[in-house]
């Protein structure tokens, strides 16, 4: 009876359409766990850093098509050591998919 019902799932599942595929794989794919930096670059430079992001997310409009900007949460770490220092604050943040230069990676400290 499992194996019934997990083949029933599998068909339905590979008829969706891509676009209801993606929509239902996107809350996983962009899910970081706590610990979460964001690097940008202008050039070869890095000009500024977020941490302790908990997650990134592709903005949506209301129709559901995805937005060209990224954003989120995070403490801008204005001295780039990878602490969160009593004058730095979380804030809210957004970048540009296409124009800004980024790394977003887990915190190695």
């Amino acid at each position: 009876m499992k194996l019934i019902t997990l083949l029933v799932i599998l068909i339905l599942c590979s008829g969706l359409s891509h676009a209801a595929q993606r929509k239902l794989s996107y809350p996983i794919q962009y899910w970081t766990g706590t610990n979460g930096v964001l690097d940008i670059y202008m050039g070869e430079n890095l000009v500024k850093r977020f941490i302790n992001i908990d997650k990134l997310s592709s903005a949506q409009s209301m129709s559901g098509t995805i937005r060209d900007y990224r954003y989120g949460y995070g403490v801008l770490d204005a001295n780039l050591n990878y602490k969160a220092d009593v004058d730095e604050k979380k804030i809210y943040f957004e970048v540009s998919s296409y124009a800004t230069s980024y790394i977003f990676y887990e915190s190695p400290m």
